[in-house]
């Protein structure tokens, strides 16, 4: 009997599993993005914004949903909206606030009675919303909007000048300051704070959030980032005010005056948490720094967890804060506790779950302890999620993603090694089901250089193991998932020392069988391009070939032309145009090296990238042209670093793929590259 069960078992098993299909990219018309994580105050609702690609319009179609955590229950808050963004829920959890745009397709904010009725429009900005707070009462928001455009008449509107700052290429129109406003939600006027020609923080994405209007518990004070133009190489400048909100006026917080960014209010109103680099060098990681007003930047209270840390939500009785950083090959979150005496950081067993996110995470903290987050696991898209406290096991809410049950994904796991100076490294492989035989090995190289590869759930990394591929993610120093020492050691040092790094995880994986160590290509996006590009002109020989998206190849390109423009100086240590520091920028540049390249390479590139203008992806194009590199050079159009449209997202990889595929029988000439330049 037991031997019948046991054969019953088995062939249930190899049933299941013969019945999982291999992940496509048909699959990405299930694909369901989970973002904007919000929990009620009460923690019974969770609100979250899905996405879905429609592939006919190439759009993403956005609903805002509420969750019910005791069943799971999903019920849909917004129909038919273009864009919906920034729920959140007022601080008695009667109200849910969100952005969306008005009948003149200006982003304002909207108030939906959570239980039943019709969202209305609070705010009338002519110039639109950019973020919102509420004041601690509920009875008023504070918001950001930028400043309109002067009106000009008769033979002065037709003047089609722009003043340059330090700004990115592709400025269409003058960038407007970004000031505050609050408005009373029994009000239709809103009130203007605070003007000038300085401006409010703001960011192109992807990056982390503009910091927030951080209202003090007694609803007197707004702390915000100032910055001292709306020029987006002047955000290493950030410094924060504390802002009066009946008389207008404004003071510093602490004699620092820049660096500084993301302030939050001590529950009791006594301080301020904020973000400043390690010991205020611009170079190094961010930690949360605690002020009430001294000289100097106050006490540093991450400084233990040595990880680069996002975003603070505050624990019930105020005396920690939760807190998100990547670790390893996860996402870690950590509660931290303002006064070391209580104690010390604590890691939360998130099971396995990697929260998602990139340059911040979806994580939210109700009045109960409560936690809500969106994440996935390397088999599983995201879905949302519950802990009823931090000491608590996460509990799986949602099914958006439940096709994914279906489909035979690639196990994920972590590698390491030792990088030639010793440094401990780490990395994330992409294993097919069958490695019974040596397989090509794909490295796909993580953008940033501050980011790091985990094991969660990668759409390009499942469609090129079920390709049966091994894919390598490798985590270069400079990522930062491994420390601050290993982060900051980066700094003057962009390519060759990540290089070696990716070289011995290399040769790591050289060592198994499954490796096939004659198939072997390097591709990447942004800084991932960058570590392409240099790898692929350093060890030229190594490559069966590479895809180099939109790649960082000359840094002086990247300080003249990028919207972080000038604050690549603190990459160098000074400017490109300073004697002392041009050696630098020419030796870590890619483009320095792309005459030795031989590997056949696709560039691409967005033709309108302000993040890695393209003019370096077309100065590559070129050196390999004219090298007689076989070379492909496909642009994007669109104002942006990576295409999010559905049609032109699944095209990117599907050029990607495709490139690897075609050459993965091509031979290896490493006497000068495949002949027969395109």
């Amino acid at each position: 009997m037991r031997s019948l069960l046991r054969a019953s078992t088995c062939l249930l098993l190899a049933t299941a599993a013969f019945a999982q299909q291999p992940f496509t990219m048909e699959d990405l018309r299930q694909l369901v993005g989970v973002s904007s994580v919000q929990i009620a105050p009460d923690g019974k609702t969770i609100a979250v914004i899905t996405s879905r690609a429609n592939f006919a319009d190439d759009k993403n179609e956005l609903q805002l949903q509420a969750v019910d955590v005791a069943t799971g229950d999903v019920r849909a808050l917004t129909q038919g909206r273009k864009r919906v963004s920034s729920p959140a829920w007022s601080p008695d959890g009667s109200t849910l606030a969100f952005v969306a745009p008005d009948a003149q397709e200006k982003t304002q904010v909207w108030l939906l009675p959570i239980r039943g009725g019709e969202a209305r429009c609070l705010t009338h900005s002519p110039t639109g919303v950019e973020h919102f707070s509420w004041r601690p009462d509920g009875n008023a928001i504070a918001f950001a909007a930028a400043d309109e455009a002067p009106k000009r008449e008769g033979e002065e509107r037709h003047v089609a000048t722009i003043r340059i700052g330090d700004q990115d290429l592709f400025l269409k129109e003058p960038v407007r300051p970004q000031h505050v406003w609050t408005q009373a939600i029994a009000d239709e006027q809103a009130k203007r704070l605070t003007t000038g020609a300085w401006s409010l923080e703001f960011v192109f994405p992807p990056s982390s959030p503009a910091s927030t209007l951080a209202w003090s518990k007694d609803g007197r004070k707004i702390a915000i980032t100032q910055v001292p133009a709306p020029e987006s190489g002047k955000l290493d400048l950030g410094r924060i005010l504390l802002l009066d909100v009946e008389s207008g006026a404004t003071q510093v917080l602490n004699s620092v005056d820049r660096y500084q960014s993301a302030p939050t209010f001590t529950p009791d109103g006594s301080a301020v948490l904020y973000r400043y680099p390690r010991d205020g060098k611009p170079a190094f990681l961010s930690d949360y720094y605690l002020s009430s007003g001294a000289d100097g930047p106050g006490r540093n209270v991450t400084r233990e967890l040595d990880r680069h840390v996002f975003g603070t939500e505050w624990m019930p009785g105020g005396r920690e804060f939760l807190t998100a950083c990547n670790e390893r090959d996860t996402v870690g979150l950590w509660t931290v506790p303002l006064d070391p005496a209580i104690g010390k950081p604590r890691e939360l067993d998130l099971d396995g779950l990697v929260v998602s996110g990139a340059f911040g995470y979806d994580v939210t903290v109700a009045t109960t302890g409560a936690i809500a987050f969106s994440a996935t696991r390397a088999d599983r898209p995201a879905e949302v999620y519950v802990m009823s406290s931090a000491a608590a096991k996460p509990r799986r809410l949602t099914k958006f993603n439940a096709w994914a049950e279906e489909r035979r994904f690639a196990r994920m796991e972590r590698l390491t090694w030792k990088t030639q100076d010793g440094k401990d490294a780490d990395g994330v492989l992409a294993l097919p089901a069958d490695v019974s035989t040596p397989r090509p090995l794909v490295l796909v190289i993580h953008g940033g250089p501050t980011s790091s590869s985990k094991t969660s759930f990668s759409v390009l990394a499942q469609l090129m193991a079920a390709k049966g591929w091994i894919v390598f993610s490798p985590n270069y120093r400079g990522s930062d998932n491994l420390g601050h020492a290993y982060a900051n050691a980066i700094f003057d040092d962009a390519g060759e020392g990540p290089g070696r790094d990716v070289m011995a995880g290399v040769a790591e994986l050289k060592k198994r069988a499954y490796v096939d160590s004659t198939r072997v290509f390097v591709t990447g996006w942004s800084y991932g391009g960058y570590m392409t590009t240099w790898l692929l002109g350093k060890y030229p020989d190594v490559w069966r070939a590479g895809v180099a998206g939109a790649a960082v190849t000359d840094w002086t390109d990247m300080y003249n032309f990028a919207d972080g423009n000038v604050g690549i100086r603190h990459a160098f240590g000074g400017s490109p145009w300073k004697r002392e520091f041009a050696e630098a920028y020419r030796a870590q540049s890619p483009i320095t090296y792309a005459t030795n390249i031989q590997a056949p390479t696709l560039v691409l590139t967005n033709l309108e990238d302000y993040r890695v203008p393209p003019t370096q992806s077309f100065a590559l194009y070129h050196a390999l042209k004219d090298n007689g590199v076989e070379t492909e050079f496909i642009g994007f159009q669109g104002r942006t670093h990576s295409s999010s449209d559905p049609v032109n997202a699944r095209e990117r990889s599907r050029l990607w793929i495709d490139w690897i595929e075609r050459h993965l029988d091509a031979p290896n000439d490493s006497s000068g590259g495949v002949s027969g330049a395109k």
